[in-house]
């Protein structure tokens, strides 16, 4: 049999202790033939370490603190850094790998020398109500992702070659506010580096929930999507993907109470994008004709987000 790459899988978690014991016991029942590590990075919160007990040697779990900065980015890049595998992969304490995930993706990865990084499909869970979401497509670039979010491209799904994440794109980026929109932050670089692969599959159970880390964190949102256009000017190449990101600041800012704000973010979006509804529920919330949670609530029952 053709040896496979060691694969090591990034666990961050906070006050979760059940939906992570569930988490990493999918990650280890994986069919996948080669060795699996499990690295949970406990992050301001203290390291249960009976979740290192276990008999195999091709399955196993290591628990450490995260020795960064506190938050989800510094918590991946604490479990990237003390990992061994070959591959890199994230998963989030209140996610589940379906079965089968793991060994199509490694696959996908051995059939192509220059990609780097490969995700695939979720099944959103929330409030009883459960919807595939599934991107129609095998290759994501750099437009693609400044145009639209994708939020199928869950960290959840994310597999990585380790040189990738030292020697290339790089590891998460530490300086985004509170580490919101880490992720989008992390697949518009690397997809600079190369296309990202998709495999068109719902292959990871991810739960949206109130005990989400950024569930009404307001604030913190607004300011570090403001964070994310300064930093990434290509996004004046696209208006419409302008338009969304400064449709959600527009949002937070109405959700926080903040209707000046909110107001001139929505102006800004309309002048990008006429047609982006994040504008007008923006308005909507700034004048009290609905409610932001409201709003969530709705659209996460179809498997979406603002």
């Amino acid at each position: 049999m053709t040896r496979q790459p060691s694969v090591s899988v990034v666990v961050p978690t906070r006050d979760r202790p059940e939906l992570l014991r569930a988490a990493v016991r999918a990650i280890l029942a994986q069919d996948y033939p080669g060795p699996i590590e499990v690295v949970v990075v406990h992050d301001q919160s203290t390291p249960d370490e009976s979740l290192a007990e276990s008999t195999d040697p091709d399955r196993t779990v290591r628990v450490i603190r995260n020795a960064r900065t506190p938050g989800l980015a510094g918590a991946r890049n604490s479990g990237t850094l003390a990992a061994g595998g070959e591959l890199i992969a994230f998963c989030d304490d209140d996610d589940e790998w379906l079965p089968g995930k793991l060994v199509p993706q490694v696959a996908a990865l051995a059939a192509d020398e220059k990609a780097e990084f490969v995700c695939c499909g979720i099944r959103v869970s929330y409030d009883g109500t459960t919807v595939d979401r599934v991107l129609d497509r095998d290759r994501i670039t750099l437009d693609d992702l400044l145009r639209d979010r994708m939020t199928e491209l869950h960290p959840s799904t994310f597999l990585i070659r380790a040189t990738a994440l030292r020697d290339g794109f790089g590891l998460v980026d530490e300086e985004i506010p509170g580490s919101y929109a880490e992720d989008y932050e992390f697949l518009l670089r690397a997809a600079r580096s190369a296309p990202l692969l998709n495999l068109r599959t719902p292959s990871v159970l991810v739960r949206w929930h109130k005990r989400s880390y950024f569930a009404q964190r307001w604030d913190t949102i607004s300011e570090a999507l403001q964070w994310l256009l300064e930093r990434y000017p290509e996004f004046a190449g696209q208006p419409a993907g302008e338009a969304r990101v400064t449709g959600q600041i527009a949002f937070a800012r109405a959700a926080s109470g903040d209707r000046r704000g909110a107001l001139r973010w929505a102006r800004r979006t309309l002048r990008r994008n006429p047609r982006e509804p994040r504008a007008y529920l923006a308005l909507a919330v700034a004048g009290r004709v609905v409610r932001a949670d409201a709003v969530l609530r709705t659209l996460h029952k179809r498997g979406r987000g603002i």
